[in-house]
């Protein structure tokens, strides 16, 4: 196993954090829209907020995934074709999600009120069918000595990872609420902030549940002890600071906070598989490793030339959007747009 193959597998994960941590606050958006809302004029006040940014948020999976399939060929085809139901899942959630805020710009009455729904249950839906896949995934899947995966429904549903689902719904729903607060003026300031407070206790018992899954139901604490451990405190510390941060109006540190929980999620997952990309749940030899599942060194090293050279435009883009589209959303929000 080579540092560069090393460095690929760091750099997934980085995308994979990336995009929890930005498209993450989207879907708790998408949901608080349905659920902190209590008016219309609530609503676009809400949804404004994300307005600007979403679809630009959603390119760093696109990039993790086409970055998994070049340097990662091997764990692309099984992951792909045998998580291709969930994928399918997860794709129409994005679709449906995309439309939403298109259609419910162009509706009114009952059809923008129908959108909206729509929205909701689309932000929900995707990250819940993401931390399925994820979790079903470090727990073990049936993968045989090709590299061909045989999962029955219970290998992709079963008590971890939909404790895995519902945790990171949870997760973006509060990172979204407190992005609202950081964003927004009046009332909807307050009820997301209130909304926060109060999840954030659920959020414990499901991070206990989480944790005690983990130890019985994957190899990380035998094959990664430290990693995991520090990784789960870091959860941990991360919800609690934020949990805090909502209490001192703080924001900032509020949404920090929740984005790094995410963040360490990711840590915790990516440390627990190394070197495997894929673990087997058949035999322990049949796991897909770093060293045989990526693409030859000399593609690695052009890819690397490439990163070197686009991600620093990429990021200062970012931090430049998001700067220009700092300002807080008042009440009553701007009027109904023509589109996102």
């Amino acid at each position: 196993m080579s540092w560069i193959q090393v460095l690929w597998f760091l750099l997934i994960g980085v995308l994979f954090a990336g995009f929890f941590f930005l498209d993450g606050f989207d879907y708790g958006v998408g949901m608080a829209a349905n659920t902190v809302a209590s008016n219309e004029a609530e609503q676009e006040q809400i949804i404004h907020t994300i307005g600007p940014v979403w679809d630009a948020n959603e390119v760093w999976l696109i990039t993790a995934g086409g970055a998994m399939f070049a340097s990662f060929p091997y764990w692309y085809a099984t992951l792909f074709s045998g998580y291709y139901l969930i994928l399918l899942a997860i794709l129409c959630g994005l679709i449906i999600r995309g439309v939403s805020f298109e259609f419910r710009a162009k509706s009114s009455g009952k059809m923008r009120a129908l959108w909206t729904k729509l929205l909701g249950i689309a932000s929900a839906w995707v990250p819940f069918f993401l931390g399925v896949m994820f979790i079903s995934m470090i727990k073990g899947m049936p993968i045989d000595a090709s590299g061909n995966m045989h999962a029955t429904f219970f290998d992709y549903f079963n008590w971890f990872s939909i404790v895995g689902g519902i945790a990171l719904t949870l997760l973006t729903y509060l990172h979204g609420l407190n992005y609202i607060s950081l964003k927004t003026v009046g009332q909807v300031r307050d009820v997301a902030r209130n909304y926060a407070q109060a999840l954030y206790y659920v959020l414990y018992v499901g991070l206990v549940v989480f944790a005690l899954l983990l130890i019985f139901q994957t190899d990380f604490l035998a094959v990664h002890p430290a990693g995991t451990l520090i990784t789960v405190l870091l959860i941990v510390i991360f919800a609690v600071l934020a949990h805090v941060a909502t209490f001192k109006r703080n924001e900032w540190l509020a949404f920090l906070s929740s984005g790094l929980t995410m963040v360490a999620l990711v840590a915790m997952i990516f440390v627990g598989m190394f070197p495997r990309v894929m673990i087997s749940s058949i035999k322990g030899s049949y796991s897909l490793l770093i060293q045989n599942a990526s693409s030859t060194n000399y593609t690695l090293t052009v890819m690397t030339i490439v990163v070197v050279i686009f991600l620093p435009i990429v990021l200062a883009y970012t931090i430049w959007a998001y700067w220009i589209f700092r300002k807080r959303i008042e009440m009553p929000a701007i009027k109904p747009a023509e589109g996102y």
